[in-house]
């Protein structure tokens, strides 16, 4: 079997007011990828065919089973057939130390689009202590919204369907360095965190742009990946900030297009001048 296209074509019947006609839309596909480690599934999650690589690394990377790129010693993409589907599965081996200590942890999850806490062993395990990031980036204001505002040229897939969420990091020399798309805003985060791992490029170095809101979840991962400052277009739950600010996040959202909302750590976003809103 061939890898799935990350797009379909679809003709919808489309009404409107003056009346009904064939339309043409293209629609993200969802599939279900396994992650398995020495051929035992550690998690399924349902996600766009694409990028499956940095999906791979990202995801280990952000649920703490590698540290370093060179720790997955082997990636294979594995596409089968359940039931008449096409289904994923990413054969990974990790490095002798890792793999031990990966089936130490005996944990499980079952994975959707809109679920990333799903399957942890205990509520201590949910909430464990995140890493502490002490950095001491600045970024300007008006670079942080003028790259927002520029994140749609780099979302190909979004573009075509306005179905798929998208993760960005941007770089205050560089602007925006990798942008990842998925159904799934989890999947879209991780995939990021795999890409900036194989590339070399130190999270800790810019900010990471969602499309989505923020849960804690996200949080989690970014704290995982060392990155301090997080952009996003839509509000953060009240989890989502308290965990922010208790290590060390710089987190800003409801981005539009005359501004933006720092909840925690403004210090690190430089403004020329601050004015009273009601």
């Amino acid at each position: 079997m061939t890898l799935p296209a990350p797009l379909l074509t679809s003709r919808p019947l489309v009404w409107r007011e003056d009346g009904a006609a064939r339309g043409l839309r293209h629609i993200p596909e969802e599939t279900a990828i396994a992650l398995t480690y020495g051929r035992a599934t550690y998690a399924v999650m349902m996600a766009t065919p694409a990028d499956l690589e940095d999906f791979a690394w990202g995801f280990s990377r952000n649920e703490g089973l590698i540290a370093a790129a060179d720790e997955i010693t082997a990636c294979e993409v594995v596409v089968r057939d359940i039931a008449g589907e096409v289904a994923i599965e990413l054969r990974l081996d990790l490095a002798g130390a890792r793999e031990v200590a990966l089936w130490r942890r005996q944990r499980r999850l079952l994975g959707a689009t809109g679920c990333g806490l799903c399957g942890m062993e205990s509520l201590e395990a949910a909430l464990a202590p995140l890493p502490a990031l002490a950095s001491d980036l600045r970024l300007d204001a008006a670079g942080l919204a003028a790259a927002m505002a520029g994140l749609g040229a780099g979302q190909t897939l979004n573009r075509q369907t306005h179905a798929l969420h998208a993760a960005a990091f941007f770089d205050p020399e560089r602007g925006i360095v990798a942008v990842r798309e998925d159904v799934g805003r989890h999947n879209a985060l991780d995939k990021l965190a795999g890409a900036l791992l194989r590339a070399g490029i130190a999270p800790a170095r810019g900010a990471v742009l969602l499309t989505s809101r923020v849960s804690v979840e996200m949080v989690q991962k970014l704290a995982r990946m060392g990155c301090a400052v997080l952009l996003a277009v839509s509000a953060p739950t009240g989890l989502a900030l308290r965990r922010a600010e208790s290590c060390g996040i710089t987190l800003a959202a409801v981005a539009r297009a005359d501004g933006f909302e720092i909840f925690t750590h403004p210090a690190r976003i430089v403004i020329e001048r601050e004015a009273h809103v009601a």
